[in-house]
């Protein structure tokens, strides 16, 4: 007969798992809340700062920025998810009840997940737009909505899968280490996943990567090459580097650990390191906004106005962009290839 533990504390399923709470504060706890405070309010203000700009700026109601406002909104949530986790982690752990530890856990893999999957829709708009040498994708706002909704159910369901059945409250034996009252067969499924996707993107911006590499080559045997259209792809592989960097420093050491786990693995020491592997998926929160919005000086210029509070409606009429909008024409002319954005 199964017997299912839906009575009992946290402690006891941390018992279980020979996960040791603490009842009192210890240094190594305010390191990390302070860190963890500290991170979220600054990942809170720039996804803020991001979402504003792109809301006022006309010239940002493309797909690629709709994707982009989305990321920052996932940030935005991830920030308020790890600021509830730093409110009710440590001494505070063993005092919740088992509906708000698993709504902690939900809000950060809801978050978390949203953000890695709108990252590989972001990977591979980015890859249709290079590929045919497109300032901006095609798509209808009717289907970047759809795909937008799509991001959000997919995060939905894996962050709340364990609140709805895949825990281990019936089964003491498949209670993970880290999570201990996850199922181990969980964390391998959503760290496998997550690995997934890591994969799939590094695919992409390595084709990405490969393709403008040899697009430049072939460029500078013609006579006609253009310095700037040189520049634009100097700076789309610069970005494509950032990016691959920042996520598998990021994310991949906090999946291993995850996956090792979910795999059992007894001679793995997954307590010391997994808060701050946490810490550093948080980071690639904030990582998202600078590389994928700060480098666009289009953005970066709102961002000032909004800091300023100079302007509250963007100028209908701008010489800075007439003048760019002439160089690109002149790109154009010359070298018979339109230019791509160079920032994303």
């Amino acid at each position: 007969m199964t017997v299912c533990y839906y009575n009992a504390t946290v402690e006891f399923f941390y018992n279980n798992s020979g996960k040791e709470l603490f009842h009192k504060w210890r240094p190594k706890d305010i390191l990390v809340v302070a860190l963890g405070l500290t991170v979220s309010i600054i990942v809170l203000l720039t996804n803020l700062l991001v979402i504003t700009a792109i809301a006022i700026n006309k010239r940002f109601h493309y797909p690629i920025y709709y994707l982009l406002g989305n990321l920052a909104a996932a940030d935005l949530f991830a920030g308020i998810a790890y600021m509830f986790l730093m409110f009710h982690t440590g001494p505070r752990t063993a005092q919740l009840s088992l509906k708000t530890w698993f709504v902690r856990q939900s809000l950060l893999d809801t978050s978390l997940t949203a953000s890695v999957v709108n990252l590989l829709a972001i990977a591979v708009e980015r890859h249709q737009t290079v590929f045919t040498m497109q300032l901006h994708s095609k798509m209808s706002n009717q289907r970047v909505i759809i795909l937008i909704c799509c991001i959000w159910i997919t995060a939905l369901l894996l962050g709340l899968i364990p609140s709805y059945g895949w825990h281990c409250l019936c089964n003491l034996q498949d209670c993970s280490r880290m999570a201990p009252l996850y199922s181990r067969r969980y964390l391998t499924f959503w760290a496998l996943s997550n690995l997934f996707i890591f994969l799939i993107m590094v695919v992409v911006y390595t084709h990405i990567f490969i393709y403008v590499k040899r697009k430049m080559a072939r460029m500078s045997k013609h006579t006609s090459f253009h310095p700037r259209y040189k520049e634009t792809m100097i700076n789309l592989i610069k970005t494509v580097i950032i990016i691959l960097s920042a996520f598998v420093i990021c994310w991949t050491p906090g999946q291993i650990v995850l996956l090792l786990d979910g795999l059992d693995c007894k001679s793995c020491n997954v307590f010391a390191v997994e808060k701050y592997f946490l810490l550093l998926a948080e980071i690639n929160s904030l990582i998202n906004a600078v590389v994928y919005s700060y480098r666009d000086n289009e953005m970066r210029s709102t961002f000032r106005k909004i800091l300023c509070f100079a302007c509250h409606k963007m100028p209908k009429y701008s010489p800075a962009l007439v003048k760019s909008s002439t160089a690109e024409h002149r790109i154009l002319s010359q070298n018979g290839h339109p230019t791509v954005d160079s920032t994303l």
